[in-house]
């Protein structure tokens, strides 16, 4: 009589680097997600129903159907608020954005990949991304949930946190119906 096969983790571990390349690297909430990585310094265009702007404070509130724009880079949410950086001598700077923190149904999306969240912290001196609240990324057929996803959008490195769970298409199977097939 035949073995009952067993997935031992070092199989299991196999399985997930044959099915994922690109999505999980050896640790299991580090991500590579290059479909985020973006041109940091290409112009960032903001387009929402109304603008609210405090000088004193260095804020412009956008709320109602915003849309932020940079590169290939699309980010969609019901209110961001830009903080402008703070130059030498104390004074704001509002030609040089700090962070912009949406909030509200926030969508990410760029040709590759896209990742939904509660709220989305994006600065982009340093290029750095952190979503927040029901953190859902997908890329093809393949998604990654938790409840933290920070993405360092220069290189593509990424790591989900909170809750991890990983749905996984195998090649043969992707787009096509549970149960049909091949």
């Amino acid at each position: 009589m035949p073995r009952p096969f067993r997935l031992t983790p070092v199989l299991l571990a196999a399985a997930v680097a044959a099915l994922l390349p690109g999505l999980a690297s050896a640790q299991g909430t580090d991500l590579t997600v290059s479909g985020l990585q973006q041109d940091t310094s290409a112009p960032v265009e903001v387009t929402a129903d109304s603008l609210a702007v405090d000088q004193a404070q260095g804020t412009a509130v956008f709320t109602g159907n915003v849309l932020i724009v940079q590169g290939g880079m699309r980010l969609a949410a019901a209110e961001v608020t830009v903080t402008y950086a703070k130059a030498a001598d104390g004074s704001i700077d509002t030609s040089t954005i700090d962070r912009m923190t949406a909030t509200g149904g926030v969508t990410l999306a760029t040709p590759a990949e896209a990742a939904e969240s509660q709220e989305a912290v994006y600065s982009p001196g340093p290029g750095d991304l952190v979503m927040t609240g029901d953190v859902l990324l997908t890329q093809g057929g393949n998604s990654v949930s938790g409840q933290r996803l920070t993405v360092d959008l220069d290189t593509g490195a990424g790591r989900m946190d909170g809750r991890v769970r990983t749905l996984l298409q195998t090649e043969g199977r992707q787009g096509q119906p549970a149960g049909s097939a091949p």
